[in-house]
């Protein structure tokens, strides 16, 4: 007969290897067999794929700020922040759908991009850098993704092999791919006939004691003259050969604006022209003028500087001009203008607002309080304010100007002004009036969108 301590002990092992034997089985239900990697690393996708604009935007963010590039370009850094999102999605489908990497299609973000890097002389090896810090950021939340989940540590290992193995061959695959494409487009942008090498033009602009002798040579331009900076570039997806516009448009304005020589042409990438125009006088530098003498095709924009004699007036022209092209194409700018001008009213100052857009936009709001709402009562109350400083605070020129009646424009001034003293604003005619230019320029990048 059993005792007691028998039962005891007897259930004891067998509690003992009942637990052993669940633990076996356990084991070997998540033993890393290849449909079980396979299966978790569907599952690490799906994880990432919820993600994705966090990832692609945090790695975005990091590229940018640690792998700078000299070209002062909003369209570029638009094209790499839009490769960054496409390599991503491509990299979460390969995870998901277990599609190998050798029968994918390069996204077609990151191939523009690597084309208009080539374009704008960007270094290669910059190219290359940011593909290996895009993918160390990938694997950083790939692990992320494995340690959310309990794996058994034989499971996660493998799962992370894995992942690090799909990781780096996309990496070097898509690397390979890119680098092919800059060093073609590279080479077929430089036996570009006629096209002044920008490396030639962008020395004599950087350079801390430049060769104008050299440069002239090299250019057949001659630096002793007044000169007008101007850039165009080409908007929109609808592709525009920039060289022909250079050639069939561009040149043709020497016969009609009276050009002392021929303009010196240079282009920086496909959709945009550096041009300087000579002058043996000190030209009107109308931006508008000089676009419908150029009558050039739709799609093509125009900014220019103001004229300058001698090499300090040629290199001040382009960075006048560069500022007007900055403005022009920030984000959320309007772009119902086909031409800007350095010396329009507003540009100017938003050329150096614009350099810390969040600090301009905090100011704008708190010097005109409602009126920096993006509505069209504002608007109409900002027009009038403003047109009403630029008349010398006339009433009369006011209402000629905008065809109002007088009342009507006393009405808005005063509403408008109201409207700013209400919301506690404190601040000299002067602030409220390039507040109010900065809005006109910039628009939604700086107008509050209301509740």
């Amino acid at each position: 007969m059993l005792t007691k301590v028998d039962d005891r002990v007897g259930t004891e092992l067998w509690m003992s290897n009942s637990e052993a034997s669940r633990r076996r089985l356990s084991e070997t239900l998540s033993a890393p067999t290849p449909d079980r990697v396979s299966g978790v690393v569907v599952e690490i996708g799906a994880g990432l794929r919820a993600r994705a604009a966090e990832v692609a935007d945090g790695m975005a963010r990091r590229l940018i700020r640690e792998v700078a590039y000299s070209p002062n370009d909003p369209l570029l850094e638009q094209l790499r922040i839009a490769s960054v999102h496409a390599n991503v999605a491509t990299l979460i489908d390969i995870l998901v759908d277990g599609m190998p990497v050798g029968r994918m299609q390069p996204p077609r973000a990151a191939v523009e991009y690597a084309r208009r890097a080539a374009q704008r002389e960007i270094p290669p090896n910059l190219l290359v850098r940011s593909y290996r810090m895009g993918e160390n950021a990938m694997m950083r939340f790939c692990h992320d993704e494995v340690g959310r989940r309990d794996l058994p540590v034989a499971l996660g290992l493998a799962v992370i092999d894995r992942i690090t193995e799909i990781v780096y061959s996309y990496a070097d695959w898509v690397t390979l791919y890119v680098f092919e494409t800059y060093e073609a487009e590279r080479e077929r942008w430089l036996d570009i006939l006629g096209n002044v090498h920008q490396s030639i033009v962008h020395g004599l602009l950087s350079a801390t004691t430049p060769d104008p002798a050299k440069f002239e040579a090299a250019t057949d331009y001659r630096l002793d003259r007044v000169h007008l900076g101007v850039i165009l570039w080409c908007t929109g997806n609808k592709e525009v050969d920039i060289l022909n516009v250079a050639e069939s448009r561009v040149a043709s304005l020497g016969r009609q604006l009276e050009f002392d020589g021929p303009p010196l042409v240079t282009a920086i990438d496909s959709r945009t022209l550096w041009v300087w125009f000579p002058f043996a006088g000190l030209p009107a530098a109308d931006p508008g003028a000089l676009r419908s003498a150029a009558d050039l095709p739709a799609g093509v924009r125009l900014a220019t500087g103001s004229p300058g004699h001698g090499l300090d007036g040629f290199r001040r022209s382009h960075r006048q001009a560069a500022a007007a092209h900055l403005v022009a194409t920030l984000p959320g700018t309007p772009s119902d203008r086909s031409a800007i001008g350095f010396g329009d009213p507003g540009v100017a100052v938003v050329s150096l607002l614009a350099e810390d857009m969040e600090a301009t936009r905090t100011w704008v709001r708190e010097v005109l309080g409602e009126l920096a709402d993006d509505t069209e009562s504002a608007a109409a109350l900002r027009e009038t304010l403003s047109t009403y400083y630029e008349t010398g605070q006339s009433h009369v020129r006011t209402a000629q100007r905008m065809a109002l009646h007088r009342n009507t424009v006393k009405h808005r001034v005063a509403k408008a002004l109201r409207s700013i003293r209400m919301h506690g604003g404190t601040h000299e005619r002067l602030d409220i009036a390039v507040a109010l230019q900065v809005c006109r320029v910039l628009g939604g990048n700086v107008l509050r969108t209301p509740d």
